[in-house]
């Protein structure tokens, strides 16, 4: 399904249905597409889903940090007129989305992490290409997957464009020792918003003990895996990633 910013001020973001607002947040190499089942799913089910474009490459280098994408999605969300929401991300959506609720504890209502930055330093900076042939690349992006397939053609287009411009590697950079800056390892046991984990047996990127770690640390926590799954589980296996959601939803009255 082909979905489109839709530009409102100084944001753009992709809206769908009516109810309690899910906003997601992507990764560093997230689009739109990365969500297409999330998105499609949960407005069927009573819940307005709201995908902000963030400003990663946009920002000035100052603002390229952790807190400055949270502080980002605490305005959006003022903008949009929410009251609570219920916050996704994934890998460094994660992140930003955990800062966010250290942060504004009072706006969220529950939060969802997959694949998520915060707590394991090398998170992005090992997973992340460096500037080079297309064929490492390509093996970069395939091992983000348990199934080297879903990086499609276009998916690692993607990435070699970007870390071949020079900026945006700049800005990656300083993006991956700002998620080490901002480990959230002492904040974690203080936050006591419901919170699903959903997370990748075979992730390579963050691996399965730091979903472990992000269970025992967050006090209401729930952790679920996914089997022959990779650091990206909503994209690998869409229909399980949305059943497991939804059942953490109901069970949580969210």
């Amino acid at each position: 399904m082909d979905k489109h910013y839709k530009k409102e001020g100084k944001y753009s973001y992709y809206e769908a249905g009516e109810g309690t607002p899910i906003v997601i947040l992507h990764g560093l190499m997230g689009g739109l597409s990365n969500f297409d089942a999330v998105a499609e799913y949960f407005p069927t089910k009573g819940y307005k889903v709201v995908i902000p474009d963030l400003p990663i490459y946009t920002q000035s280098i100052l603002k390229t940090n952790v807190k400055s994408f949270a502080k980002y999605v605490k305005d959006f969300i003022t903008f949009k007129g929410f009251d609570k929401v219920i916050l996704l991300g994934n890998s460094l959506g994660g992140h930003i989305a955990l800062y966010h609720t250290k942060l504004y504890p009072e706006k969220v209502a529950g939060l969802v992490i997959t694949g998520s930055s915060g707590l394991y330093e090398s998170a992005m900076g090992d997973s992340y290409p460096k500037r080079g042939d297309y064929e490492y690349i390509r093996k970069k992006a395939e091992d983000v997957f348990y199934d080297p397939k879903i990086a499609t053609p276009e998916l690692i287009d993607e990435v070699y464009a970007t870390v071949n411009d020079r900026i945006k590697l700049i800005k990656t950079l300083t993006i991956a020792k700002s998620a080490i800056r901002h480990n959230m390892a002492k904040d974690l046991p203080k936050m006591t918003v419901e919170t699903c984990i959903i997370w990748g047996k075979n992730d390579a990127v963050t691996p399965p003990n730091v979903a472990e770690e992000f269970d025992k640390l967050l006090p209401n926590s729930t952790l679920y895996w996914i089997d022959k799954c990779g650091h990206a589980a909503m994209m690998e296996h869409p229909q399980e990633f949305n059943t497991i959601l939804e059942e953490w939803l109901v069970k949580k009255n969210l």
